[in-house]
């Protein structure tokens, strides 16, 4: 790899850890400052007892945050708050933090900033003459496809332990009510400016340092407790390298021809399937990157590209960094979920919204 093509990759993954890192942060200090405790009780209050009804709010906030606020924030930001309410109303955490894990990807469809993987198509959409209008009418029927799916596969393997009523919550612990407004404000301010079209890193970095100072102030003690995923960063940064490489050598070849071309409903439904696939082998945002060049002559394969990218990548735990993220609250939270368990549902649930979303892209999407 010559000088020029490092420095190229290190401009377009470089943003990506940057976020990483900064937003871990914020959800750090977040949770220290008791923002995900005071936002599960009023879940818990909000729906009034009900079991099922509490778990439809998570499906709102969970959806809602993904689109606006991207998905690795949903996965960062909202995964303790519903084992923080599943606590609360003793309910079992697993079908909360499964529908967190799985909107947090499938949801991620709508707006180029719910995904870094709609960040990276912008170009070519722009290339190819689609502007900001144009992505949002192909993509607005497949992104509901995958939503109504998902709700559909989580009924099917976790309805019945969303029937029943709960016992009113605890009123949370007291916290430091200065950093607990602070924590807050930052973390309501980020969605609408991530909506904006900054690059997230920006805004999440100025978030992080922010409540780093106001930490450092408030409860200095605390800053011992802030964990950052590095070996995670480390790990990520050597992938792309290495899938940047083989793509120099050969690899985009390979992938192109697996990818095929056309724009048929089976051409889609392949090269959807191809980018699945790919995603969860090596993380869906390298594997955009090298599966790019099949798909960027026609904007209905862009589209089927992203849902291959975005919804696909449930299976392995390192498919998207959402669900690297997601798996790093749930053990901070002392959550398990095994990789079986995670790999069986999260391919049932791949192929349903892959399909759906590719049908919808297909028969609904503009002509």
């Amino acid at each position: 790899m010559s000088a020029a093509s490092l420095l190229t990759l290190v401009d377009r993954v470089g943003p990506v850890l940057l976020f990483l890192v900064a937003i871990t942060v914020v959800a750090e200090i977040s949770d220290t400052a008791g923002v995900f405790d005071v936002a599960g009780h009023w879940c818990a209050r909000v729906a009034r007892q009900r079991t099922w009804l509490l778990w439809l709010l998570v499906v709102a906030l969970a959806s809602v945050a993904t689109i606006v606020l991207s998905l690795d924030t949903t996965a960062v930001l909202l995964t303790p708050v519903v084992i923080t309410v599943a606590r609360q109303v003793r309910a079992r955490p697993l079908p909360f933090v499964m529908t967190t894990l799985w909107l947090a990807n499938t949801a991620s469809l709508l707006l180029p900033v719910s995904n870094l993987t709609n960040l990276l198509s912008l170009h070519r959409f722009h290339a190819l003459g689609a502007g900001y209008s144009a992505y949002l009418s192909l993509m607005g029927w497949p992104a509901l496809a995958a939503i109504v799916g998902t709700l559909l596969v989580l009924l099917a393997w976790h309805g019945r332990s969303l029937t029943g009523r709960y016992p009113t919550a605890a009123r949370p612990d007291p916290h430091d009510r200065v950093l607990l407004g602070i924590a807050g404000a930052t973390c309501a301010v980020l969605g609408p400016v991530f909506v904006t079209g900054v690059t997230p890193a920006i805004p999440a970095s100025v978030a992080a340092v922010l409540l780093l100072l106001a930490c450092a102030v408030r409860s200095p003690q605390a800053l011992r407790g802030v964990r950052v995923p590095w070996l995670v960063v480390i790990g990520v940064a050597a992938l792309f390298l290495v899938v940047d490489v083989a793509t120099r050598h050969g690899l985009a070849q390979v992938v192109t021809k697996l990818a095929g071309t056309g724009s048929r409903l089976p051409d889609l439904l392949r090269l959807a399937g191809v980018a699945a696939v790919s995603s969860n082998v090596v993380n869906n945002l390298p594997a955009y990157l090298a599966i790019e060049p099949a798909a960027d002559s026609e904007r209905i394969r862009l589209a089927a590209l992203l849902i291959g990218t975005n919804c696909g990548p449930l299976v392995t735990v390192w498919g998207s960094l959402a669900t690297i993220l997601w798996r790093e609250r749930c053990r901070s939270a002392g959550v398990h979920v095994s990789a079986g368990r995670l790999a069986v549902q999260g391919l049932t649930c791949a192929v349903v919204t892959i399909g759906l979303a590719v049908l919808a892209l297909v028969w609904l999407g503009p002509a």
